[in-house]
């Protein structure tokens, strides 16, 4: 017999306890092997002994926050994270995605549209190079001093390595795909973040910003009204 694959780790970081029970049994049931944490230093300390295929990390965490964990795992981790928010204010979702996060949901969450979500993120995290540019044939493929490895899954600039997360990564994959296309949020959210529904388009917004602070910020051009294009 084939060995089954063993379950997807999550890591859950959630202070409320009803939350965090009814979350970890439901999280449980569709498969995934959980692990709790009820503060931010915990979840720094059960991230380094697990290491995870994903985070589910709670904006509002007592100690360390949310955003900090965010940050210290970013320093030495790309693993998928989906930030919660308990108001689903504006600012503490756009701070959680610019420190590294990649999607994020809003208390009260449907638990289903929470498992589409870490699924979503755990098949991102998988990068496919996808196809070579028809104008090169070649798995390398140059925008200036950007360059794209697809067999690699690297990114230089200058010669210099450029370390992007998988949702970035697919991010400028889409864009090259694309030369000189005129790609809406609508259709980023659906090709990179897999939403077959709606979305928020500040995903889309602080996605960019982090992508063009490495490549160059003149990289991808906002075409108002339209979207973004890659400058080929």
């Amino acid at each position: 017999m084939v060995p089954e694959e063993p379950a997807a780790r999550i890591l859950m970081v959630e202070d409320d306890a009803v939350i965090r029970e009814a979350t970890q049994l439901t999280l449980e049931r569709h498969g995934y092997d959980v692990t709790t944490a009820e503060d931010g230093l915990e979840a720094i300390e059960s991230f380094e002994k697990i290491h995870p295929d994903a985070v589910m990390l709670d904006i509002m965490l007592p100690g360390l926050d949310g955003i900090s964990v965010c940050r210290r795992i970013r320093e030495t981790s790309l693993v998928p994270i989906v930030m919660v928010s308990a108001r689903g204010d504006a600012l503490d979702v756009v701070l959680g995605l610019e420190a590294g996060a990649d999607d994020y949901v809003t208390k009260p969450f449907d638990t289903q549209v929470l498992v589409a979500r870490l699924r979503a993120v755990m098949r991102r995290a998988v990068v496919d190079p996808e196809r070579p540019s028809p104008a090169t044939g070649a798995g390398v493929e140059s925008f200036g001093d950007l360059e794209l490895d697809r067999e690699a899954l690297e990114v230089r600039r200058g010669g210099s390595t450029v370390q992007l997360t998988p949702t970035e990564l697919k991010l400028l994959i889409e864009f090259a795909n694309n030369p000189g296309v005129v790609l809406s949020r609508s259709t980023l959210l659906q090709r990179v973040w897999d939403y077959e529904w709606g979305g928020d388009g500040r995903l889309v917004d602080v996605h960019l910003q982090r992508l063009r602070t490495k490549i160059g910020a003149d990289r991808i051009e906002t075409v108002r009204g339209f979207g973004y294009k890659l400058r080929a």
